[in-house]
């Protein structure tokens, strides 16, 4: 990698080296590793959890499902928006 920066992060107490591109990427991924860890805490507080895995193994599922539910959203929405242009393109060319 050219001009790449060397970072730790610690998620669930564990400290994992990183080799980024750039500090805007670092910005990024520090905001993600918040997320977790806020999610590990939240989990632990609220399940009776014995292994660090367990939670992270959760919040895996949580950050995975939250992205498949988007994209499935996402998904219907530009089917609906092509659906209209096709009726206005049909009511147009019916004018023409």
């Amino acid at each position: 990698m050219t001009n790449s920066l060397r970072i730790k992060v610690t998620i669930g107490d564990r400290v994992y080296p990183l080799t980024i591109r750039d500090e805007s990427e670092e910005e990024g991924i520090r905001a993600a590793v918040k997320k977790i860890n806020d999610l590990v805490k939240k989990f632990e507080q609220s399940y009776e959890v014995r292994d660090k895995q367990d939670v992270l193994a959760m919040c895996a599922l949580q950050f995975a499902s939250q992205q498949e539910v988007k994209s499935v959203q996402e998904n219907v929405v530009s089917e609906q928006v092509e659906n209209k242009l096709r009726e206005l393109s049909s009511l147009l060319d019916s004018h023409l």
